[in-house]
């Protein structure tokens, strides 16, 4: 069964591949349905658009916890404690770092 809200977010895309907008509204319509491979490739996309202020980690690590790819959910939540904090986001920084406490358990 097809999404139209991910159609529709996929024809943005293709007239304008440079919309970080765009993108993180797919990649987030993609998580919410379950497609996590095809989520973590548009995350990487929008990252490369957008210096995010940390949320979009979240999801990016939780796509990885999900496809069984702990190291790199460790690593993406690395990067959302360092992208909180440069934003000035403690308690967004501090959930990331309980986060990786508990993958390293």
């Amino acid at each position: 069964m097809s999404n139209p809200r991910i159609e529709q977010l996929k024809v943005l895309i293709d007239k304008d591949p440079n919309n970080p907008l765009g993108r993180y509204g797919l990649a987030n319509e993609l998580f919410k349905s379950e497609l996590y491979e095809d989520a973590i490739v548009e995350i990487n996309e929008y990252l490369k658009l957008k210096d995010d202020e940390g949320a979009v980690y979240r999801m990016l690590a939780e796509c990885y916890v999900k496809t069984g790819n702990i190291e790199e959910a460790k690593q993406t939540y690395q990067k959302g404690v360092e992208a909180a904090n440069r934003h000035g986001h403690p308690s967004m920084a501090e959930e990331f770092e309980e986060a990786l406490e508990f993958l390293d358990e």
